[in-house]
């Protein structure tokens, strides 16, 4: 993990700060979300769920009654994902993570907490990685021999491609993004998102066994 979320409280209260900055309907109209002006919030979905964040306070929340919060983790990303979006059009064409500003830097921790998870959870059964997917939205695509694209905010695709393994060869894999990708998320954004999808799909995957 970078040193930006080796202090979560620190870069939760940074990125709240550079929401205040901002204009809400500027904020709302490139990231896809509604701003309720009378209120102070905003609303926007994150992986099929509603979550509400004041403004200019920054707070973010459930937006229907639960016993529990959010993580941290994921106000961070909720957050970040509203500072960072600008409204640039999706592109429709993939790149690799490599291929996003400084890939290079964060490569080995998004190889270890996304793709070899993906590879470990799905590899030997990749059918199951579409079947997991289509309940969290997901859309089947036609790359590798299995590969399903989820948005995990409204203009955030991450899609997961799985080549089928035999008697020689493990099965292998990649998580591709849209080339808009860098101006909705930083980098290092990407590289946690993508695990924690991973991870959400083996939770969903073991309930079902």
């Amino acid at each position: 993990m970078s040193k930006s979320y080796m202090n979560l409280d620190v870069t939760y209260n940074y990125a709240a700060d550079r929401l205040a900055a901002k204009n809400p309907v500027e904020i709302a109209g490139n990231a896809g979300a509604e701003y309720d002006p009378e209120k102070g919030i905003f609303r926007l979905k994150y992986l099929g769920d509603d979550y509400i964040v004041s403004y200019p306070g920054g707070e973010v929340n459930f937006a229907a009654q639960r016993d529990e919060e959010p993580s941290l983790t994921v106000k961070i990303l909720i957050l970040h994902y509203l500072i960072t979006a600008n409204g640039v059009p999706m592109q429709n064409k993939h790149i690799s993570f490599k291929e996003l500003p400084d890939g290079a830097i964060y490569i080995e921790p998004f190889t270890r907490r996304a793709v070899k998870p993906m590879l470990k959870i799905f590899g030997g059964n990749p059918e199951e990685l579409v079947r997991v997917a289509k309940e969290m939205g997901g859309l089947p695509q036609d790359l590798g021999d299995i590969s399903v694209t989820i948005f995990p905010f409204p203009r955030v695709p991450i899609t997961y491609v799985i080549w089928a393994g035999d008697d020689e060869f493990p099965a292998s894999g990649n998580i591709l993004f849209d080339a808009s990708a860098p101006y909705y998320l930083p980098t290092e954004d990407y590289a946690l998102l993508s695990g924690l999808l991973v991870y959400q799909m083996g939770d969903i995957s073991q309930k079902k066994q």
